[in-house]
């Protein structure tokens, strides 16, 4: 089971959740600020700590070995993440993934793995594991599924010519990905790329 903490909504209207993945390294202490800089009072977010230790924070998976078999038990255990927010009084279909590198990764899992649409699938600079086997492994409803996934065009850590081709070779195969590219590094842009990700969200639950 995965470490978590929930923080609700301001201005609780019908139950909307964002579940929040952080990056190697990191943890949902990093990501407190989020829920003031969206400006969405009537969202709840759900804080998650990847199950791995890395030093002063926590790991979806290893970066020097194969990391299938750690992508697939995390993938596991945020379906039964998402089953038990299902479970809990959120709908499927008004919850959002949001994942920042690593985060990322598994939030594209999620969206294309996942046997439930949910509201949408947010990615900030990160990849995916094996594309190919990815398209060959969707789910019923990932065409369905709406992705929003960003770049850095200065990602001194995920080079933006990893992440692009991947990206295209998904949409090419009928994968819903609006794709956006910032100037900015391996980092969340606090202006325009913000602004982007609030309009998704929005939009996810008109």
């Amino acid at each position: 089971m995965l470490d978590t903490e929930l923080i609700r909504a301001e201005q609780p209207m019908e139950p909307r959740l964002m579940i929040v993945l952080h990056g190697l390294g990191d943890s949902m202490e990093g990501y407190r600020w989020l829920p003031q800089a969206m400006q969405l009072p009537w969202l709840s977010y759900l804080l998650v700590n990847a199950p791995d230790r890395y030093y002063t924070g926590f790991a979806w998976y290893p970066m020097d070995s194969d990391p299938g078999p750690a992508i697939e038990r995390s993938r596991k255990l945020l379906f039964e993440l998402l089953d038990n927010a299902r479970g809990g009084g959120f709908a499927a279909e008004k919850i959002i993934v949001f994942g920042f590198s690593q985060g990322c990764l598994m939030s594209m899992e999620v969206g294309a793995r996942y046997p439930h649409r949910v509201a949408g699938i947010v990615g900030v600079s990160g990849y995916v594991h094996e594309p190919d086997q990815l398209l060959r492994e969707l789910s019923p409803q990932a065409r369905q599924q709406r992705f929003l996934i960003t770049h850095g065009t200065h990602d001194p850590l995920i080079p933006i010519q990893m992440a692009r081709p991947q990206m295209e070779l998904l949409r090419q195969a009928g994968l819903r990905i609006d794709w956006r590219e910032f100037a900015k590094a391996h980092t969340i842009d606090d202006d325009l790329e913000l602004s982007a990700l609030r309009g998704f969200v929005r939009d996810s639950y008109v």
